[in-house]
Parts: C-alpha cells; structure tokens; sequence
C-alpha cells in the first residue's frame, strides 16, 4: 500500500517532466550571460526557464524541477549560465537570485494553481512576475548586498539593470504557458492537481 501510494504521488511522468524542465533550464544558460552598469550578478535567460516551470508545471514539480538543476550545479556540473558550477556559485554576488529561483518556481505555480482550470493570460502574467521577479529579488537582493558589501538601497538600484528583461520573460513565459494549456489543458497545474486527488494518471 505505501509504494502504491508513493507512486500515485510522484508518477514517472511527473518526474521526467521535471527532468525535461531542469534541463530546459541548463540550456538556456548555453547563450551566456553579461554584466551591465558594473554589477556582480550577471543577466541570463535562466529565470525565463524558472517562470516557465512554475507556470507550466506547478508549484511542487517546478520547484522540484529547480532543486534537481541546484543540486547538479552544487556537485559540480557547469549548467549556470558562463559554464559555472560548483559550490562556490552559492557564495558568489549572485548566489541569492540562484536560490530565490526555488521560492520563485514554487509561488509562480502556486499563483497559476489558485487561476483554476483554465488560468486566463492576466493569470499567468501576474504570476510569473510575483514569482520570477519580485520573490526572485526579495532573496537576491539582500544577500548580494551582504556578499558584495554595499547597502540594500545600492543593490536594489543595481538589480533595476534586470528589471526590463524580466519583465520581458514575464510576458512570453505567460503566452507559452497559456499556448501549452490550451494544447494540453491536462497540463494546467489545477487540472493535474485534481487527477492527482482522484489517483488518475
């Protein structure tokens, strides 16, 4: 009985959808990242792929979906944007975005959760922009300030160099997410969360 309900719990579908999701996330980083108006977190189109997974999969398997890419890093592999890797990625200026991208993917699915069946595109937007941006930078801002050692106030201006290109991966995160769900309305967070509770698959 335990190992029936395990399996209706984590289904091998759910688990290679947070695969698929992790991985998107690494490959977005192959394009790179830059630094702009001198500051130490660098721009990536990662946190594209963290609003993408919290839309798209929900709150538990996107922040799953996150965990398993921090893990990998922290073992070493060079799946961050520039080829970073390692533990030393969690003690860098930009340590606080990288883990605010787990509470991010989990509030981004939640919000998309709580849009019901058929989230409309306000939803999604909304919710990629709580979750990808502002609870992003609620973690990031404060530990780049206490790592870098310059006040809240000159972090939370650096981290404006951010603010229009993820804005902009706010939008497109919220019409693919909205493109994916009406191809597959099985895949909308709330429809999924319901199978779960009936034991369907």
């Amino acid at each position: 009985m335990k190992d029936e309900g395990k399996q209706r719990r984590f289904p091998t579908g759910d688990l290679a959808r947070v695969a698929v999701f992790a991985a998107l996330i690494a490959v977005l980083g192959l394009p790179g990242s830059f630094n702009v108006f001198g500051n130490a977190t660098p721009i990536t189109l990662q946190t594209a792929g963290v609003m993408l997974a919290g839309a798209i999969l929900g709150s538990w398997r996107g922040a799953l979906a996150v965990a398993v890419l921090l893990v990998l890093v922290a073992a070493g592999l060079p799946l961050l944007a520039g080829g970073r890797g390692g533990l030393g990625a969690f003690t860098a200026p930009s340590a606080g975005f990288l883990l605010g991208w787990l509470p991010g993917a989990a509030v981004t699915g939640w919000l998309v959760e709580r849009a019901g069946r058929s989230p409309r595109l306000a939803h999604l937007l909304v919710a990629s922009l709580v979750g990808g941006i502002a609870v992003v930078y609620l973690v990031g801002i404060p530990v780049q300030a206490m790592v870098t050692g310059v006040s809240l106030s000159s972090a939370a201006l650096l981290t404006l160099a951010f603010l229009p290109g993820d804005l902009t991966k706010a939008v497109v995160t919220a019409f693919v997410a909205k493109g994916v769900q009406r191809s597959y309305p099985d895949a909308v967070p709330a429809v999924h969360r319901e199978r779960l509770r009936t034991g369907e698959r």
